[in-house]
């Protein structure tokens, strides 16, 4: 597919903040972005239209119930037929934060045997409520994810987190064997690391949220569906990396390029 044939649709709701960013990154990059409210009925457009549909970050609904769950039914009650035969196609689906917070709610994440009526994990409240500040993730996927194919394993990505519910969490009993699960699927996409690269261990500040086995992103068993926490979208350019006024002046790019340009070159190969 030619870069300027590609199609990104991005979702909002009430409460939603990042979908600028989102479509600033994706048009930089050449494809077309068209930003729909979740309660405007789809007329001349629909969800086939599109190559890949990205849920952004904020807070849907002030989290009043919680994170991401009344935006969930939102979409499961207007486009839920729509969304499942989109992910059925193959075609990527990207959750940012709230997005992801959904995914899950959806039961499309972890989605262990695909499409659930229930949610199979949570992101639950922060250890250290509502964090706002810059964390480093490291992508530790061995390919299943080929929307993150453009990142070599353990490439390090520095960007925002801003949540109060972001602590990835599995059933207590069934933690463990979930884990292996995730790793013998490759579905661990995102880790909290510290500065050397080195894994969090749940330290804050570097694990920001207490999040189980310090995970900031997860893909499907497929590696079409990917949610992740932190906010790549606002590390897009240099000049909203937090050292730019230390190091003179900013790279073209930040940190969030590089996430971005694998999504955008696996649909160029893929469709």
């Amino acid at each position: 597919m030619k870069r300027e044939n590609m199609r990104v649709l991005i979702l909002r709701a009430p409460g939603t903040n990042c979908d600028l960013e989102a479509i600033r990154s994706f048009e930089d990059l050449g494809a077309k972005v068209d930003l729909i409210h979740t309660q405007k009925v789809f007329k001349d457009k629909n969800l086939d239209d599109y190559d890949l549909l990205l849920f952004p970050g904020g807070f849907s609904y002030g989290d009043y119930v919680r994170s991401g769950a009344i935006w969930a039914k939102e979409c499961e009650s207007r486009i839920g037929s729509e969304l499942e035969a989109f992910v059925d196609s193959g075609k990527p689906i990207i959750g940012i934060c709230n997005g992801f917070q959904q995914l899950v709610e959806m039961g499309y994440l972890p989605g262990w045997e695909g499409h659930s009526l229930y949610p199979e994990a949570a992101l639950g409240n922060s250890t250290h409520g509502y964090q706002n500040r810059w964390i480093r993730m490291r992508y530790d996927g061995k390919g299943n994810c080929g929307m993150m194919g453009g990142l070599k394993e353990g490439h390090v990505i520095q960007c925002p987190v801003a949540h109060g519910e972001g602590r990835f969490i599995l059933p207590p009993e069934q933690r463990e064997d979930l884990l292996n699960k995730l790793y013998d699927q490759d579905m661990m996409v995102f880790r909290y690391v510290r500065e050397d690269g080195s894994y969090a261990e749940y330290d804050w500040p570097e694990n920001p949220n207490g999040a189980y086995h310090d995970i900031a992103g997860i893909c499907n068993p497929e590696g079409t569906v990917l949610g992740l926490m932190p906010h790549p979208e606002r590390a897009y350019y240099g000049y909203l990396m937090p050292e730019w006024t230390k190091t003179g002046a900013p790279e073209t790019y930040g940190d969030g390029y590089p996430f971005f340009k694998s999504i955008v070159e696996y649909i160029e190969r893929k469709f």
